[in-house]
């Protein structure tokens, strides 16, 4: 039984491509972009807003950047935010900025971070990184063995190669707290394979797992890379069974299952506007996270939302889990509204099979 929430609404401007954080506190804490439309970037301004009771109600929506406005072509412009929650109890925030044409001094698709150490309420930054791609992932500290204390931020790029563009899923790390960096490691890259937005999961045993969307927009799987040394190096990746996935968001749970939220984008000739109309939720274990192959991994795939409208538009999730076990997932969609918008959802892992012990 997945209850709905409006987490923000503004019938007046573009709302998309949300996260979420929970706080030490049990604040939740939603980062989205405004922007004129998906396709259309000349305006744009990375926003948030806060919930006390659990995604029920949410504060008015604030800017947690300054505008950018113009021809993307000419001007930089925000793109995907993130935000997660570091080891100290700290929110860090990161967002891609874009621009067609190279920035004076500095690379066309930085990426620039901002840390808040009381709730949201006010925040230190922009940061610079070194970090060069779009639609990063969230900032991960690792929690686990040697590396313990590392931060780990990725994003891709189409890299230019001998051999032609490459899509190229790259990480960057920290052992000092963002002070100095190391890399780009590369995470994934395969010819004739459109890899992107990954998404990194901290595994039980300290290995790391990237679950990647294929950009090639005929309907492939998602596929998955693992690191075994801290995001250094990583195997070959391997595909995974979730059919037609973009924008995976991996995450575990108390019970030591692991979800994936993501959009189902089918491929073929599509629909009237931006023909992405479907979002899901994904169960799967560490088992499968590790799996060599395929068919070595098990997902229990439910879906989330729907979107109506002619012109939807939806599929970028983030999501926690509160202390009991209820999971909240945030998501923009079309669906009834003239314009994108922000939606919540409630529910537990019992959602996903009665028994969720023998999934």
């Amino acid at each position: 039984m997945i209850e709905t929430f409006t987490v923000s609404r503004d019938d007046g401007i573009y709302e998309a491509f949300p996260d979420l954080a929970l706080t030490r506190s049990g604040r939740l804490v939603c980062v989205f972009l405004e922007c004129t439309h998906h396709a259309d970037r000349s305006y744009t301004r990375v926003m948030l807003t806060t919930s006390d009771d659990r995604g029920r109600t949410w504060s008015p929506k604030r800017p947690l950047t300054e505008p950018l406005r113009g021809d993307p072509a000419d001007h930089p412009w925000w793109n995907c935010p993130r935000v997660s929650v570091l080891g100290d109890g700290r929110l860090v925030a990161v967002c891609d900025r874009p621009l067609g044409r190279r920035e004076e001094g500095r690379p066309d698709q930085s990426n620039w971070l901002w840390l808040s150490a009381d709730d949201a309420a006010t925040w230190d930054g922009p940061h610079e990184t070194p970090v060069q791609g779009i639609v990063p992932d969230r900032l991960i500290e690792l929690r686990r063995g040697e590396h313990a204390g590392r931060w780990v931020l990725s994003a891709h790029a189409v890299v230019s190669t001998r051999r032609g563009p490459l899509w190229t899923q790259r990480c960057w790390l920290s052992d000092d707290a963002g002070v100095t960096w190391s890399g780009p490691h590369t995470v994934a890259a395969v010819e004739g394979l459109k890899l992107c937005e990954g998404s990194m999961l901290e595994l039980p045993g300290g290995e790391l797992v990237c679950f990647l969307r294929e950009n090639s927009f005929i309907g492939l799987g998602a596929y998955k890379a693992v690191s075994r040394d801290g995001g250094r190096t990583w195997g070959e990746p391997v595909e995974f069974p979730l059919p037609a996935c973009h924008r995976p968001v991996a995450g575990m749970l108390a019970s030591g299952k692991v979800v994936i939220t993501h959009r189902l984008m089918q491929g073929g000739k599509g629909w009237a506007g931006w023909w992405t109309q479907n979002t899901f939720a994904a169960l799967t274990n560490v088992e499968s996270c590790l799996a060599a192959k395929r068919n070595g991994a098990q997902t229990r795939i439910m879906p989330l939302d729907f979107d109506r409208s002619p012109e939807s538009d939806t599929g970028y999730t983030g999501w926690i889990q509160f202390p009991d076990g209820e999971i909240y997932v945030v998501n923009y969609i079309m669906d009834d509204a003239p314009k994108a918008h922000i939606r919540g959802y409630a529910l537990r892992e019992s959602d996903f099979a009665i028994a969720p012990e023998s999934a």
